[in-house]
């Protein structure tokens, strides 16, 4: 079985593959230092806890953006698990050519985005992650990652919002049910959400005509990117594993 791990600047999200089957999935906080004992017994209980064994796993895969935690990571899975992981990064076979301005400035879990991307559904493709960042990438027909855009994600705007004033508060991220707010909680909510399906509309219609594909397929991903497919037409396919799907193909592709 297949241990892939997505290490996130908030969350580590873990799915554990049977083949090309995801069997479990689960989520680490990426915030708290931890040791690598502390990760090799966190790991260790949350697959046990699904209903499989250390023993069990027998390959491990990690694309990580927080450089801070890959020694500790990455001790605790040869210690615990006996398994030195495929990271990705350059050299690491995708299936997909970076032809952007500075290669290495992408990150790898923008680079496993597109790879499942286009594996999955074809291109052209652009892939929205909603995350931390909310990122849209574009991946042409014949598999070149070509452009790609970043803005603060949902929760980085809210977090502004109520530590960069006196008086908002800290609100639950949600989509109210009108734009015309009343109060104080709403009428932030209402910035915070229809202010970020206008901008992924406005960046979809922009990137369709200014690449001149408008049948651009467009595929999201990301913890609140079903919020948001369900608020636009403009996005054709909401995969929540996409990440996963992506790091289970490229190991694939390595081993």
């Amino acid at each position: 079985m297949l241990l892939a791990i997505d290490v996130g600047n908030t969350n580590f999200t873990v799915g554990i593959y049977k083949g090309d089957k995801i069997e479990a999935r689960f989520r680490i906080t990426t915030k708290l230092p931890r040791t690598s004992d502390e990760y090799g017994t966190l790991m260790s209980e949350l697959i046990e806890r699904q209903g499989f064994k250390v023993s069990d796993i027998s390959g491990v895969i990690i694309a990580s953006v927080v450089p801070g935690v890959m020694y500790s990571l990455t001790s605790s899975l040869v210690k615990y698990f006996n398994k030195e992981p495929l990271i990705v990064g350059p050299g690491t076979k995708t299936g997909i050519r970076i032809d952007t301005a500075n290669p290495k400035e992408i990150g790898p879990d923008r680079i496993v985005d597109a790879v499942a991307a286009y594996e999955i559904y074809g291109g052209p493709i652009l892939v929205l992650d909603f995350g931390t960042a909310t990122t849209y990438d574009l991946v042409t027909e014949d598999g070149r990652f070509t452009a790609g855009i970043t803005a603060p994600g949902i929760r980085i705007s809210a977090k502004a919002l109520w530590e960069g004033t006196a008086k908002l508060p800290e609100i639950e991220i949600a989509k109210p049910a009108t734009i015309l707010a009343q109060d104080t909680i709403t009428s932030m909510q209402a910035g915070l959400m229809f202010g970020q399906i206008g901008q992924t509309e406005y960046i979809i219609k922009q990137v369709k005509k200014e690449a001149g594909l408008d049948s651009l397929k467009v595929v999201a991903t990301g913890g609140l990117g079903r919020i948001i497919s369900d608020e636009t037409s403009l996005i054709d396919e909401y995969n929540p594993d996409l990440t996963l799907e992506g790091l289970r193909i490229i190991y694939g592709k390595n081993r």
